[in-house]
């Protein structure tokens, strides 16, 4: 068998177990195991075949990772929009009590909202930052 033809097995392994195990990291070791494949095509020695698919498998690896490291994590579940629709909503507050809490009418029923930040809370418009639990978050518009 070729060396070639070992590379491009190899290659497709690599895809193949990708497939089933759904990491992307694979996918970069594939594009390693190509580029030592084309390099046996074009007759380069079995240690430029070696290093090539080292240098170039590898290096997309850290290059991805450090393309993922940069990325800001999603939000958390409780105050992602993608999560609950209710994040982003306006609701009316009338009066806060003095614990901190207040009751509003959201979507058809009593809601107890919270209020964040560090001003003390006012009457009026505010918009929906979390939902933890049974209970509304927000932050004065």
């Amino acid at each position: 068998m070729a060396e070639s033809s070992i590379w491009w097995v190899m290659a497709g392994v690599a895809v193949a177990v990708e497939l089933m195990t759904g990491t992307f990291y694979l996918l970069m070791l594939a594009l390693g195991l190509v580029a030592a494949a084309v390099a046996a095509h074009l007759g380069a020695s079995t240690a430029v075949q070696l290093v090539l698919a080292a240098l170039l498998g590898g290096g997309s690896v850290l290059v991805w990772r450090a393309i993922r490291a940069r990325q800001k994590g999603p939000a958390q579940a409780q105050s992602n929009r993608d999560v609950n629709l209710d994040i982003g909503e306006t609701v009316q507050v009338d009066a806060w009590r003095a614990d901190g809490s207040a009751s509003v009418n959201y979507r058809g029923a009593n809601w107890t909202v919270a209020h964040k930040g560090d001003a003390s809370p006012t009457p009026g418009q505010h918009r929906i930052v979390e939902v933890v639990g049974n209970r509304l978050i927000v932050k004065k518009i």
